[in-house]
């Protein structure tokens, strides 16, 4: 018996849309993940990109448990001397609510070549409106 190998040009891409309203950050990005990764078809296979695209609406909506609201914090460093910066959640979620979920997902898919085309099959928006009406994607509760 032979294992099944998906080859790049057999992937069947679907959209979906996924409503982060009232959802933990993490609940929700390993779901997404899962999607964008692939993992959910039979025809999963780890060294090929045969994922989904995937629409979050309502980003801003999403919450966290206990404490982290003032305790999280997104780190980058700039590139110069003494260049560490730090925005706390609060602060995030009032500017980019795109980039909280974004940032979750991301963290949660492989950390390889794939990362990045996966990501760009990422479609996240703060409200409850987004562009891509003509796709028609099927909506996906968690």
């Amino acid at each position: 018996m032979k294992s099944y190998i998906a080859k790049p040009a057999e992937v069947k891409r679907n959209w979906y849309l996924v409503d982060a309203e009232g959802k933990t950050l993490g609940r929700l990005a390993t779901e997404v993940a899962t999607l964008l990764r692939g993992k959910h078809k039979p025809t999963f296979t780890p060294h090929v990109d045969g994922g989904d695209f995937v629409i979050v609406v309502n980003a801003s909506k999403v919450v966290l448990t206990g404490k982290k609201l003032d305790q999280k914090y997104y780190r980058y460093h700039t590139g110069y001397v003494g260049g560490l910066k730090e925005i706390s959640y609060r602060e995030m979620m009032a500017k980019k609510p795109e980039e909280v979920v974004a940032h979750a997902v991301s963290g949660m898919l492989p950390k390889n070549k794939l990362r990045s085309r996966m990501m760009t099959r990422l479609r996240v928006f703060a409200g409850a409106e987004h562009t891509h009406e003509a796709q028609k994607p099927e909506t996906i509760e968690f």
